[in-house]
């Protein structure tokens, strides 16, 4: 995969991340600067961790099993995932579970944690799918910790500004994302 593919999967994995914010930042009373970095490293930390975790996995299968129809297993492992991870934010999109509006002064950090981590078995998933395509694992750690910084801060102060309105949007754009790798590694890899 080229390194447009492997970011337009990382965009589609952190626009979870994006509509996660989105709701949180309609929830506050103002952005408190230090405590969106905060979570900005922390949510990084975390993503960066999964996405790690999920290609030294599939790496040591394929270091373990390097025959030709193994890597084609890993191919169609990794076009499942995707498929599956674009699936899961369309289903998002039509439940659009509603949020109730409150004002919080201080909604803390243990919130925060708790949503990247239940993110980060998504990246995992992902990582999984990039170790198996043989990704460059550098460039891909550097696109999601850009990526989830990016989405993190976007997230909140969108959410702030507008509220949570565009959430089930931002699920339908990633679901085409990682849809659109999906189809391009069953064309490009598998067939």
């Amino acid at each position: 995969m080229n390194w447009i593919e492997d970011l337009l999967i990382v965009l589609g994995i952190s626009l979870d991340i994006f509509a996660e914010m989105e709701c949180q930042g309609s929830l506050v009373a103002r952005i408190n600067k230090k405590h969106l970095s905060l979570i900005c490293v922390l949510t990084a930390a975390i993503q960066l961790l999964a996405l790690y975790l999920g290609h030294l996995l599939s790496s040591l299968y394929c270091r373990k099993y390097p025959k030709t129809d193994e890597q084609v297993l890993g191919q169609v492992i990794s076009m499942l995932i995707c498929l599956g991870l674009g699936v899961r934010l369309i289903v998002k999109a039509i439940r659009n579970e509603h949020l109730e509006e409150h004002l919080e002064k201080n909604p803390g950090i243990r919130r925060f944690v708790r949503m990247a981590s239940v993110s980060s078995i998504y990246t995992v998933m992902a990582g999984i799918a990039f170790g198996f395509l043989g990704t460059n694992l550098a460039a891909i750690l550097i696109m999601i910790v850009v990526l989830t910084v990016i989405v993190v801060t976007a997230g909140m102060y969108t959410g702030y500004r507008l509220g949570f309105a565009s959430k089930s949007t931002v699920y339908v754009i990633g679901a085409a994302l990682l849809l659109a790798a999906a189809v391009d590694v069953l064309i490009r890899r598998i067939l």
